[in-house]
């Protein structure tokens, strides 16, 4: 059999299934037995396949790990292993390994602290760096940090996989973490990128600054997200007039992904603007669960959130701050659903004529609002985008098409670019390189639909654009290490892209 009869087959097998998490186990089963026909599948039907392989259903298939487990996917480093990391990575098969992506699974999406089940998260993540960005299978390694969980469910499931213990903190965890750091970057040197997923607010900011003057990481919920924000913001400029610093932002939700953002659009502001970061930073407002961050509370801020306290009267709820700042660009990124209300999205329509409002949190359930809801309350004014899929809407006669914000878009380009330059760090130059590269994939009839992202059936052209433009910013910085510099960067992108297609053997 061909192997495009082979993926018709599996295809018409896999739409039988009713369930997204049996269509994800039926994938997951693929990659096992056929890893390059997995990968065909998932390239040639990316649209359809991504919220199984990935958001929402990998957070379903997270909650119930311990019970779809069959065999385990990827390298899991517990506490027992304090001393020996170093010889547990030496076990794993493959030597080579460019890409790391890892979690210690305390903070899944937006479902909370999963343990060791959050496996799939990393596994999900290196099938698109695949898939996507070209990354070759062999050289990704999904690795999860068992150090425990603080769920009381999980603890009593008879089929938890992981430590049946709670959570080490502080200094024990620390240690930890970094033997780990050390052992990894002595095994595969300075140029493997280290992906850091899902970890808890107040870790994911600490390991970032911890490392990122000594080896090559990248954090996606904090980084990735900002960059793939940012480029669907630049897009959107083009719907709405004014430059990049004429706008101000008022962001729902001061964790990780909102901060993240704030950070990286007022670096660009700051660029653009020819102005201090810290007077950049002073266009971009943060609501949180107290109210809106204000001066007068910077004694009690957790210090990722005191940059963006400003001279304010303290103001209670969203709706207030809208009404008091005026944003013209509203992003919710606090994972709670159903926050913009008919009232808020209302407030936003009325001071602007196309609000630009992005419902970023995942899963569906816990998206700010629905694609619908935004068209419908701003009288189809809106430019929309979340985090998590949506149809088309119609509203008076006219189809909108709702953008996604993922970071899909983003991470596996971002990776190419930093593997085929032999980067060494990340900067955040890099960021806004990639940022830049996603926002001008976007055409003129994506604009007439109200999209601010291309669609994703073209992922692999915008990967190797993203990877051109990353790898370029690398060379400029001094930071890569893989010379001489091509002198095509997007045709040396494509040619270092992962084939899935089957070897012919004579």
């Amino acid at each position: 059999m061909s192997q495009e009869l082979q993926e018709k087959r599996i295809m018409q097998s896999i739409r039988q299934y009713q369930i997204p998490l049996q269509q994800y186990m039926a994938l997951m089963d693929l990659e096992e037995r056929n890893e390059r026909l997995f990968y065909k599948l998932l390239i040639d039907h990316v649209e359809e396949l991504l919220p199984v392989v990935y958001t929402p259903t990998v957070g379903e298939a997270c909650q119930k790990y311990g019970s779809i487990f069959r065999r385990p996917q990827g390298l899991y480093i517990s506490l027992k292993e304090r001393g020996k990391i170093l010889e547990v990575l030496k076990n794993w098969h493959e030597k080579s390994i460019q890409v790391i992506v890892v979690t210690d699974g305390q903070r899944i999406l937006g479902l909370g602290d999963l343990g060791c089940q959050g496996m799939g998260i990393p596994v999900g993540k290196l099938a698109l760096y695949t898939a996507l960005g070209g990354v070759r299978p062999s050289a990704c390694l999904p690795i999860t940090i068992d150090v425990g969980t603080n769920n009381e469910e999980l603890l009593k499931d008879e089929f938890y996989i992981g430590l049946r213990q709670k959570r080490v903190v502080g200094q024990e965890y620390k240690d930890f973490l970094h033997e780990f750091m050390t052992a990894v970057k002595q095994n595969y040197g300075e140029k493997v990128l280290i992906q850091f997923e899902d970890f808890a607010n107040h870790n994911a900011f600490d390991l970032l600054a911890r490392y990122r003057s000594t080896h090559l990481v990248f954090n996606d919920d904090i980084q990735g997200t900002a960059a793939v924000v940012l480029a669907g913001v630049v897009a959107a400029l083009k719907l709405v007039d004014g430059t990049l610093p004429e706008h101000t932002f008022l962001f729902f939700g001061a964790g990780e992904a909102g901060t993240g953002i704030a950070e990286l659009i007022a670096f660009e502001i700051s660029k653009q603007a020819n102005a201090p970061l810290e007077e950049a930073r002073k266009k971009i407002w943060l609501v949180d669960s107290k109210g809106l961050i204000v001066n007068s509370r910077m004694d009690s801020l957790q210090s990722f959130k005191k940059p963006w306290a400003h001279e304010h009267e303290p103001v209670k709820n969203l709706v207030d701050a809208i009404k008091a700042l005026k944003p013209t660009v509203l992003i919710g990124s606090a994972g709670i659903g159903q926050t913009f209300t008919q009232e808020v999205i209302e407030s936003m329509a009325s001071i602007n004529e196309k609000p630009v409002i992005l419902a970023l949190s995942n899963p569906t359930t816990q998206s700010e609002c629905t694609a619908e809801q935004a068209y419908t309350w701003s009288k189809g004014h809106a430019i929309f985008a979340s985090g998590s899929p949506f149809d088309p809407v119609e509203y008076n006669g006219k189809v909108y098409v709702p953008g996604q914000a993922n970071n899909a878009y983003i991470f596996p380009g971002f990776g190419l670019g930093l593997v085929i330059s032999g980067a060494i760090r990340v900067h955040d130059e890099m960021l806004l390189a990639a940022a830049e590269a996603l926002a001008q994939q976007v055409t003129q009839e994506n604009y007439d639909k109200g999209l601010i992202y291309p669609p994703f059936s073209n992922i692999r052209e915008i990967s190797a654009h993203i990877a051109s433009n990353v790898a370029a910013k690398a060379y400029e910085l001094g930071l890569a290490t893989q010379l001489p510099r091509p002198k095509d960067l997007v045709k040396y992108a494509k040619s270092c892209m992962y084939s899935p297609v089957y070897r012919s053997y004579r």
